[in-house]
């Protein structure tokens, strides 16, 4: 009896314990790098905990992406960090603050300027560097014989797009971002009248002028797309793929679309079946901080601690307005953690901890911070909202305008320009986040309402990647849409139908009444 009760329990263990269908499946990786990789990672590790096998394409120069890893084996490659470096996009940041001292139309003129020329040039190097790629036989077959399940991207940069369709892969998205604008755009309709445009720092509220401006952002969107952003690809696509395969067709073809946000920040829009919206899923309760950094945040008694940091790309601001933002919080009674890259304020005050890196998550979520001055991040802007911590912020770049304005409409943030920032001014909004109530109170009914559903962003994440491996593809999910031309998308040819059948009807209605008013006419004439 023992031996059939020993098989009984070994044949249960193997049933409980054996790995799914898609275990152990081989998955090609083409990540974008600086935040977009601490996303990316997080959705790595627990791919890699469930037994999958997972291969990296990374730049040799790359910022934050490890040659060696436990969780994967790299490949290096030429990517877009290869012709350009940090120093780039602080540039960009002095030029965009340039731009925004001007009147509203001008500067946004001149910041969308700024924006599409170094679009252009990126996607340049970018579709190059893809030429390089499918140039290259060896690289190619190196690829081919992984025979790789599945291919996981961030469509910001376009080589996994270009690598999985040419292979043949069903992809997944991890994305927030595509081509010239939020990746809403390219998969979901996006009617201007309520759908605020990226880049336009508008939100679904909008009046007559509002949706002129919403209207404007959107053409010069498509024009960018079109006219300067696909042509970049045109003799790569034609040379390596079918007749006709556009930019945009290939991004469409992607199976799941996992974006980095939820209806809790985002506006309410049109969605398409095959979006799975992941908004927050890189964050997780706090854990102890270092003894140090915690001996200040307790140093800080009953007025606790601001937290500043501006992202992973911008090593520090202009030097007029860090002395301006340093003198203020050494007016504060509140400590601060400022996370700082280059010369020291010489107005810092005694109660200003720099530091070159900060646990942000793990800051966020302790019980002594009272505000964070954040540039307006998606990653900083769903922590601050789970850990329900209010925002001052300091948008520098991309989408940190449109970001901060979403976390504005709800009372949950207070936005500063760089380009006027002074310290009483900075000082002045920093004392009203921190004083009025109503800040912390929306800020934490939207902690609440993002906290409240029945499954976690990251099992959510991990689950249809899972499900598009089961299944080999998703194309179940995909709108019939996508293929359609334009004039029949938007039913021309029917409207134009329907019109000839209206303009023949008039014409035959109108044809019938002069015939019976002539022969009326002619019975009258000889009558008389």
């Amino acid at each position: 009896m023992s031996g059939v009760l020993q098989v009984l329990l070994t044949a249960l263990c193997f049933l409980l314990l054996r790995p799914t269908r898609c275990s152990g499946s081989r998955i090609l990786v083409v990540p974008v790098d600086g935040s977009h990789w601490i996303n990316m990672e997080l959705i790595l590790q627990e791919l890699h905990a469930r037994g999958h096998d997972l291969t990296v394409l990374r730049s040799t120069k790359s910022w934050y992406i490890p040659s060696s890893s436990s969780i994967y084996t790299s490949i290096n490659v030429t990517m877009l960090e290869d012709e350009s470096d940090m120093s780039f996009f602080n540039k960009m940041i002095r030029d965009v603050v340039e731009c925004r001292r001007s009147m509203p139309f001008i500067s946004s003129v001149c910041q969308q300027r700024v924006i599409t020329s170094m679009l252009k040039k990126g996607h340049g190097i970018l579709a190059r560097a893809a030429a390089t790629m499918l140039d290259d036989p060896v690289f190619i077959k190196k690829l081919q014989d992984a025979k790789f399940d599945l291919m996981l991207t961030d469509p910001a940069l376009t080589l996994g797009v270009i690598l999985g369709r040419y292979l043949e892969l069903p992809m997944v998205f991890n994305v927030r971002w595509i081509n010239n604008g939020e990746g809403h755009f390219t998969i979901a309709p996006s009617p201007v009248s309520y759908v605020p445009m990226s880049g336009s720092e508008l939100h679904d509220q909008m009046d007559f002028l509002d949706r002129t401006k919403n209207t404007l952002h959107y053409i010069y969107s498509f024009v960018e797309r079109n006219f300067i952003i696909n042509p970049s690809y045109s003799d790569l696509l034609r040379r390596h793929f079918p007749p006709g395969t556009d930019l945009l067709s290939m991004e469409r073809s992607a199976d799941i679309w996992l974006v980095r946000t939820d209806f809790v920040f985002e506006f309410p829009r049109p969605t398409m079946p095959n979006v799975v919206y992941i908004g927050g899923f890189q964050c997780k309760e706090s854990r102890p901080l270092p003894s140090e950094l915690e001996a200040f945040m307790q140093s800080s008694g009953e007025h606790g601690v601001v937290v500043m940091s501006l992202g992973t790309l911008v090593s520090a601001l202009h030097r007029e307005a860090t002395e301006a933002i340093a003198a203020a919080f050494a007016k504060l009674p509140q400590k601060v953690v400022w996370k700082f890259v280059g010369e020291k304020p010489s107005s810092l005050g005694n109660n200003t901890l720099l530091v070159k890196w900060i646990p942000q998550k793990d800051l966020l979520g302790h019980p002594k911070t009272r505000a964070f001055v954040a540039h307006g991040g998606t990653n900083g802007m769903f922590e601050a909202i789970y850990h329900g911590v209010p925002v001052l912020g300091l948008p520098l770049l991309f989408d940190q305008f449109d970001n901060l304005v979403r976390l504005k409409v709800r009372g949950a943030a207070r936005v500063v320009e760089a380009k006027s920032i002074t310290t009483e001014g900075f000082l002045e909004a920093l004392k009203d986040v921190l004083e009025t109530p109503s800040y912390r109170e929306n800020i934490q009914r939207l902690s609440q309402l993002h906290r409240d559903r029945p499954m976690s962003p990251m099992d959510t994440a991990v689950f249809w990647i899972e499900y598009v491996i089961r299944n080999k593809g998703a194309a179940h999910l995909q709108s019939a849409g996508f293929h359609l031309p334009w004039y029949s998308y938007f039913c021309l040819d029917v409207a134009l139908l329907f019109m000839a059948l209206i303009g023949v009807s008039v014409w035959a209605s109108v044809s019938v009444c002069k015939m019976f008013c002539c022969r009326r006419s002619r019975r009258k004439t000889k009558a008389e």
